[in-house]
């Protein structure tokens, strides 16, 4: 490969860079190629290494040579695209390679002939490249190429970048520019700005649920946990005062459930009033919710109604298993139950293996100090 003017008078052939050593050494074919850039540079090629890097290289090359005598040098034009990019690029197609200092001077150059001669591993670095280099100015025309080239990823990439910066990227030219010329890309991405707002929004929401459901499962282990043991001042019928326990590690939660419990059993108005009072409705609720995901068969549940609440579910049949909401979140609360189980099973197991290590090199460290 070779570079000149395009005028003859002042060709001059450069020196190969591809030397092998002198037991290998053979004649070269000559160049049968020209690369023509906008500026009038040619670089000289071989046909048979083009068309080796690419497919479209090799029709373009078998097309020349249909329509040119064999003896006759054939010529690409190459348009828009600056000199040294096109030398870096026929470079690329002998050695598979390009310099650093090459990639990001010349990256969305390059990019755009790597689509056009689909070279697939320069267009993935170019891609890469220009994503890691991504500025507010040039956002808008690394998105620009991307979708006109096909990268799908790039394109993401610039567009989730818009997004995060879209008040600084207005105030660009290339933002102007695409309100004036590029219309469908205007509507694109501020399509992905309110698409993104929404899922932003979903998630939050489905958090915020996950926290819910998570709140609950924990509200139906303390209720248990009272209801079975005693916390503070709140236990069962059977556990005398001085039997019950401290503070256990969910107190925050298990104290709300306690003053619920205390108001539950002394409220008037849910007597009088015909069950009006709302902080007994949600402990009914939450009565109602234990039974619901409690997985006991037998009657050795010691929260109180739980069993009452089974029997009359199974009494109403269908009926009662029509509210849609209630089963999404009997179900819901039983996914976390059971997740929150698992995890705790698991860490319980590495602590016990962590414990039981500590006793075995402890024990071999005796046992090397009683022999020493």
């Amino acid at each position: 490969m070779s570079t000149s003017l395009c005028d003859e008078s002042k060709f001059s052939s450069a020196k190969s860079e591809f030397r092998r050593p002198r037991s290998l050494c053979f004649e070269a074919p000559p160049h049968d190629v020209r690369i023509v850039t906008p500026d009038g540079l040619c670089v000289r090629a071989h046909s048979s290494v083009l068309a080796s890097a690419s497919a479209v290289f090799e029709k373009i090359l078998d097309r020349l040579h249909r329509s040119r005598s064999v003896a006759d040098d054939k010529t690409i034009p190459f348009h828009g695209v600056p000199s040294d990019a096109v030398v870096a690029f026929i470079g690329f197609c002998y050695t598979s390679k390009c310099g650093d200092e090459e990639m990001e001077k010349y990256a969305l150059h390059l990019l755009t002939l790597s689509h056009a001669f689909a070279i697939p591993h320069l267009k993935t670095r170019c891609a890469k490249q220009l994503a890691s280099t991504m500025t507010i100015d040039n956002a808008i025309d690394v998105a620009q190429i991307a979708r006109l080239c096909d990268a799908s990823d790039l394109y993401i990439w610039s567009m989730i970048f818009i997004s995060n910066n879209f008040k600084s990227v207005q105030s660009t030219d290339g933002w102007k520019f695409v309100q004036r010329h590029d219309p469908y890309l205007e509507l694109e991405i501020l399509q992905f700005l309110e698409q993104r707002e929404s899922r932003d929004k979903g998630w939050r929401k489905n958090r915020e649920a996950q926290r819910l459901f998570a709140q609950l499962s924990e509200g139906m282990a303390c209720l248990e946990h009272i209801c079975t043991e005693g916390c503070v001042g709140v236990g069962p019928v059977d556990v005398g005062p001085a039997k019950t326990r401290g503070s256990c590690d969910k107190f925050d939660t298990c104290r709300g459930v306690q003053l619920l419990i205390r108001h539950f059993a002394t409220c008037k108005d849910r007597v009088e009033h015909h069950g009006e009072c709302f902080r007994c409705k949600r402990m009914w609720q939450i009565l109602r919710l234990h039974s619901s995901v409690c997985d006991r068969t037998d009657h050795s549940c010691r929260v109180p109604l739980c069993r009452e609440f089974k029997l009359r579910m199974q009494m109403m049949g269908r009926k009662a298993g029509g509210d849609a909401r209630w089963k999404v979140l009997v179900r819901k609360v039983r996914s976390v139950k059971a997740m929150s189980s698992f995890v705790l099973t698991h860490l319980e197991g590495r602590a016990k293996r962590s414990i039981s290590t500590s006793i075995e090199s402890q024990k071999q460290n005796e046992a090397l100090v009683n022999v020493g």
